[in-house]
């Protein structure tokens, strides 16, 4: 087992790049729909449309970037990305300070940041194979995922905190300059990175290049349609838990921060124990089982009580959700760059992203709508209902082709 080896100083730049603009979005946590309900005081369909439109038009720009990115050296991609989403951050807090700070800017920035997002993590997790072994992806992808976890875990405190405290962009700076800091990281990675063979122009045909190959693999097809479920429904209720605890419920910032970054630590010890469950049990079981796991939590976060009880059950319910999570996506991810031909992992990835950052931004704006109709509660608890049947969606048996 390899789970303690060192996996060079060109990974370790990787790996410290990817920590710090990890604990700057964790920093900026909920800071657009903070900003969105206490500054400029939107109700729940607008938080909603903030979270969903900006995702959903990032999502559509981002398309032909997938293909464009097989075609060239990924550090620099990265490298470029992380300075543009520094820009764009950087302009909110710029606007601000004048005065002008406005829907349409936090709206405008939320897809060029998707759209950087998406470009960035298709050329890193092509990057990324080509830069570890074969049978230390799994032990990267951990490392990642445990890093995650941590800056889950004091990011978001220390972000409400910092918004109480300082004024309300300052967690948004923060955001900005942990992307500078992580394109100076990647470029100190230095190495020789080959051009890929595949420099052909683009044509339209490629742009669903991506989608053609994942609908294909047995077992990548369900776990997309797996992932687009969960992660819709789960995510589209973030911004109505944001309402709920924030308006309905009177939770401070920080208190709000608390109640999910606490349980996180339960996604540090899920994604480090990873290695140990696949070595023992194998990768589907552990994939199969974490992944149904994960549904059971989602529908208690309906019946969150006021007070400080209520803070304590919001933690709970989080960190069974944070562990099974934690265990499922390393093990999703590892499997899924394995699966992939190195010509085609850019568009591949970016258009597992699109998918589920469309049905994402598609389930917010619908739960958004249904919480203007029926309240928060309601809306979260048909989300939990919905959300216990993604398990059907998971491979039962291990899909994966036998190579001739």
């Amino acid at each position: 087992m390899m789970r303690g080896r060192s996996l060079g100083p060109r990974f370790r730049w990787l790996w410290s790049a990817y920590a710090v603009s990890a604990f700057g979005t964790w920093l900026g946590f909920g800071a657009f729909p903070m900003l969105a309900i206490l500054v400029l005081h939107a109700g729940p369909a607008a938080v909603s449309a903030l979270a969903a439109v900006g995702p959903a038009v990032g999502a559509l720009v981002a398309v032909p970037l997938g293909p464009w990115v097989d075609r060239r050296r990924k550090r620099p991609v990265m490298v470029g990305m992380d300075l543009v989403r520094f820009a764009a951050l950087i302009s909110v807090p710029a606007c601000y300070a004048l005065g002008v700070l406005s829907f349409a800017q936090l709206l405008a920035v939320s897809v060029v940041v998707a759209a950087a997002d998406i470009t960035f993590t298709s050329a890193s997790g092509a990057f990324l194979k080509g830069l570890v072994p074969p049978e230390d992806l799994l032990v990267a992808n951990g490392r990642f995922e445990s890093t995650n976890w941590t800056a889950t875990a004091l990011g978001p405190p220390l972000g409400g905190a910092a918004f109480a405290l300082f004024g309300p962009v300052t967690s948004v700076v923060a955001n900005a300059v942990s992307f500078l800091l992580s394109a100076l990281g990647i470029r100190a990675i230095g190495g020789d990175e080959p051009r890929p063979r595949n420099a052909a122009r683009l044509r339209v045909s490629d742009l669903a290049d991506g989608w053609r190959f994942l609908l294909a693999h047995p077992g990548l097809r369900p776990l997309l349609l797996n992932a687009m479920v969960f992660n819709g429904l789960v995510m589209g209720t973030e911004p109505l838990l944001a309402v709920l605890m924030l308006n309905q419920l009177g939770f401070t910032p920080w208190q709000y921060g608390l109640a999910f970054a606490v349980p996180c630590l339960g996604g540090l010890a899920g994604s480090r124990l990873t290695p140990r469950l696949v070595e023992r049990f194998g990768r589907h079981p552990v994939l199969v089982t974490a992944g149904a796991l994960r549904a059971c939590w989602l529908l208690a976060l309906a019946f969150i009580p006021a007070g400080p009880g209520g803070l304590g059950y919001v933690m709970v319910v989080e960190l069974g959700l944070i562990v099974c999570c934690s265990v499922f996506n390393p093990v999703l991810a590892t499997y899924r760059l394995e699966q992939l031909p190195p010509d085609r992992i850019a568009r591949t990835l970016s258009a597992w992203s699109v998918s589920t950052k469309a049905a994402i931004a598609t389930l917010t704006a619908i739960w958004g709508l249904l919480a203007g109709v029926a309240g928060p509660r309601v809306a979260i608890g048909v989300a939990g209902i919905l959300v216990l049947a993604t398990p059907l969606l998971l491979p039962r048996h291990d899909r994966t082709p036998v190579a001739a």
